[in-house]
């Protein structure tokens, strides 16, 4: 048995934790092996095998590192009160006499949120800026003389406070759907993005010839807009909704074109939530598995949609059973973590009657998502003036003090550690009270732990405090009360292959 240890790049120490009796990995570094094929002829050895070697690309890595992300449900539905429009709204309802996104970012920044995802498309088609391929927009408002635009506003100020920039475009569009557009049973053809129109001053480096509907097509020329007018975007999110549109009426979306397109122009933007790149957790509660794996077996679908093997709720994705019942659905096993959407209101888009979640409660998100290796994403609805109320801003506020109070300073930062094949020791000098554990691997290794145990030096001998499956980019452990110990150990009781533990963090809340 071997024991090896490296300083980790955020200067936290990583530790490799070799020895454990499980399959090898084969060395595979890099982005080339974020999903790896899957054979009918594979033994559950040979799935485990290769669920060990699959890594995650860096943007994915980029990404699971905000674990706070903010969604903007904002449009013509702020203003109807509807949740999902009709697509036949009168733009002119459109009438945020008072936008300041300014205050959107400094409130999503002191809430200690990284990224922001604007709504520039919901499902009734009403674009956020003033686009060249529908007049279903902004501009068709009187608001600011029907020269406003709120993509560009909003993307400003992000950057302005240091956020990260996403945008949502729903699929799904009603107002297209009643011209005629959307779902008309055109062909996928080649088409020429951006496809240029009257007046049009643009003279694009490059043109894009890509597969689409009449519709495909139409989602493509968008997205083109607001990829390359609007500065670096660094997540691309779309929904698998249909909105009001007749369930008869189906367009077959040109995933495999959309998806061309963004890597093209937004490389380093990660494509959520169908998507490659992250995928949806399962429910819009924030709330992900007690063991949530990042490796899970997928299937492609429609022109290349990433989609689940199994069902997308299903209550194991990635363990060992998982991987065994999927197998003959299964076209790869791919690393596809987990985003949880929830509204820090019960409505996604703003309704005046509505109000936001207890800190409690977010706080029993949080640990519920970023402390079971998922990123949150939680959305802060603007209402009819264009700014986020004063409820929420307080909210968002003391949210990020509640979550400084929970994990208020690592005690173990600074102590000396031993390793040896499973497991990893602390010992902070003197004795501690401990209530929260922190652990990570370093998922450029891949995602490893199935299972391990929390233990701690008392009286003598080493006794069990803690146990779990998974650990992956992120877990949380919350002792129901605290425990007092000098030395502390992190027991790896099965793991898929050798494990690189990244954080090991004990702390003591004020809470």
């Amino acid at each position: 048995m071997t024991v090896s240890r490296r300083l980790f790049v955020t200067a936290a120490t990583a530790l490799a934790v070799t020895g454990i009796p499980t399959l090898a990995a084969a060395a595979s570094p890099g982005d080339r092996f974020y999903r790896i094929p899957v054979s009918a002829d594979d033994t559950e050895a040979d799935l485990v095998r290769k669920a060990s070697q699959v890594r995650p690309t860096a943007r994915q890595i980029a990404w699971q590192s905000l674990e706070r992300t903010a969604f903007l449900h904002f449009g013509v539905n702020t203003f109807t009160g509807l949740e999902w429009g009709t697509g036949d709204e009168d733009p002119d309802v459109f009438q945020p006499a008072g936008l300041d996104t300014d205050q959107w970012a400094a409130a999503l920044k002191d809430g200690g949120f990284k990224l922001a995802i604007l709504t520039v498309k919901h499902h009734d088609g009403f674009v956020l800026y003033p686009s060249r391929y529908t007049d279903h927009t902004v501009a068709s408002s009187s608001w600011r003389d029907g020269r406003g635009d709120v993509l560009r506003s909003f993307a400003d100020s992000m950057r302005r406070y240091g956020l990260k920039v996403g945008v949502y475009l729903s699929p799904a569009d009603e107002n297209q759907y009643l011209h005629g557009v959307y779902a008309n049973g055109s062909a996928r053809t080649p088409r020429t993005i951006p496809t240029l129109v009257p007046g049009d001053d643009r003279t694009p480096d490059r043109f894009h010839t890509l597969a689409a509907t009449d519709y495909g097509a139409h989602m493509l020329n968008t997205l083109y807009e607001v990829l390359t007018e609007y500065g670096p975007v660094d997540e691309v999110w779309f929904d698998g909704a249909q909105g009001h549109i007749p369930p008869d009426k189906v367009e077959s979306y040109d995933w495999d074109s959309w998806y061309t397109l963004v890597r093209s122009l937004a490389p380093d933007a990660a494509i959520a939530v169908t998507g490659p790149d992250l995928r949806w957790v399962g429910n819009e509660s924030g709330i992900a598995r007690e063991d949530e794996w990042s490796v899970i077996p997928v299937k492609e679908n429609q022109y290349g949609r990433t989609d689940w093997a199994l069902s997308y709720d299903t209550p194991d994705e990635g363990g060992r059973a998982a991987l065994v019942k999927a197998q003959p659905a299964t076209d790869y096993l791919q690393w596809w973590p987990a985003e949880c959407d929830v509204s820090i209101r019960d409505g996604w888009f703003y309704h005046p009657d509505q109000q936001p979640k207890s800190v409690d409660y977010l706080a029993e998100i949080f640990f519920g998502s970023v402390g079971r290796n998922a990123v949150l994403l939680l959305n802060v609805p603007p209402d009819t003036d264009g700014l986020l109320h004063s409820t929420d801003v307080v909210r968002l506020r003391e949210f990020r003090e509640r979550i400084e109070h929970e994990l208020p300073r690592d005690l173990a930062r600074g102590a000396r550690r031993t390793v040896a094949p499973d497991r990893v020791t602390v010992d902070l000098g003197r004795e501690q009270e401990v209530d929260r554990i922190r652990l990570a691997e370093d998922i450029r290794h891949g995602q490893q732990v199935e299972s391990f145990v929390v233990e701690a030096f008392r009286d003598g001998a080493w006794t069990q405090v803690a146990e779990a499956g998974t650990i992956g980019a992120s877990r949380i452990l919350l002792l129901p009360a605290p425990v007092s110990a000098r030395r502390w150990r992190l027991r790896v009781t099965q793991a898929r292959s050798t494990v690189h533990i990244a954080e090991f963090g004990l702390y003591r809340s004020r809470v």
